[in-house]
């Protein structure tokens, strides 16, 4: 019995209220006009209620920050205060949502139009747009088979033809561009 009381972690005693309801009374109790900060939040819970958890500043920020989110509280200078009930409600981070126009029950809900730019009006007279073909992927049918055609193997040609992808001397080209012949310069002799 005793070793399962130490595994469970340390529950708050059974008189002591729930942490925002020990938060909100103790603001009241202050009464400060600008706000309590929390330290004196903590002074005062532990004067009050007396026996706290071991955890109690760890509970009591985690309390104040999810009072803080849940709009509860509100913090100005790193003081909490009730939020006034006459004043606007808070709003959150970013742009607000568009007002939802109110839809008769008997309508059926759909979405007002689709996503993306709307097609085209066709004209009744002209033709059928032509399919798509489950080859082409860009959609551009071409006739042609997609990538760079093969090269063309070379042929040797006729005596009286002439065929400008033969090499005339037979002698075959390395890759790259040719270097640059320089012409020979005549110079004088005797001059």
């Amino acid at each position: 019995m005793a070793a399962e009381e130490s595994t469970n972690p340390p529950a708050q005693p059974a008189s002591l209220p729930q942490y925002p309801e020990m938060i909100l009374a103790a603001i009241e109790a202050l009464n400060d006009k600008n706000g309590s900060n929390k330290s004196s939040i903590s002074k005062h819970i532990e004067a009050t209620y007396g026996e706290l958890p071991p955890a109690h500043s760890t509970l009591l920020s985690h309390h104040l920050n999810k009072m803080k989110q849940s709009g509860q509280l509100l913090v100005v200078k790193n003081n909490y205060m009730k939020p006034d009930p006459d004043g606007p409600p808070r709003r959150g981070r970013g742009r607000p949502p568009k007002p939802k126009d109110p839809q008769p029950p008997d309508t059926a809900v759909s979405s007002p139009r689709p996503r993306g730019r709307p097609p085209k009006p066709r004209d009744p007279a002209a033709p059928p747009p032509p399919t798509k073909s489950p080859t082409s992927t860009s959609g551009i049918s071409t006739g042609r088979p997609r990538g760079r055609p093969p090269k063309k193997a070379k042929t040797t040609t006729p005596a009286g033809g002439s065929d400008s992808t033969a090499p005339l001397t037979g002698v075959k080209r390395g890759r790259g561009r040719p270097p640059k012949v320089k012409p020979a310069v005549a110079t004088p002799v005797g001059v």
